[in-house]
């Protein structure tokens, strides 16, 4: 998404908002491994309260999983 810094004087210069990304590691018990995922501080919230199986699988239908 692209947008404007306002200064104090009003002067509007572009810029750009990036989402909140981050890499994380998490493990998962029935495949005995360590899945690495770039996920959103929302995607965080949220498998911390669903549980990381149940929000993957919700993710796949979705259709928001590339590779997994």
């Amino acid at each position: 998404m692209v947008g404007n810094n306002v200064s104090h004087s009003k002067r509007r210069t572009k810029r750009k908002f990036y989402p909140n990304l981050f890499i994380k590691k998490y493990y998962l018990p029935e495949e005995k491994r360590w899945v690495e995922l770039k996920i959103s501080a929302a995607g965080i919230r949220l498998i911390s309260k669903k549980g990381l199986t149940t929000a993957l699988k919700e993710a796949k239908e979705k259709g928001f999983i590339v590779n997994y």
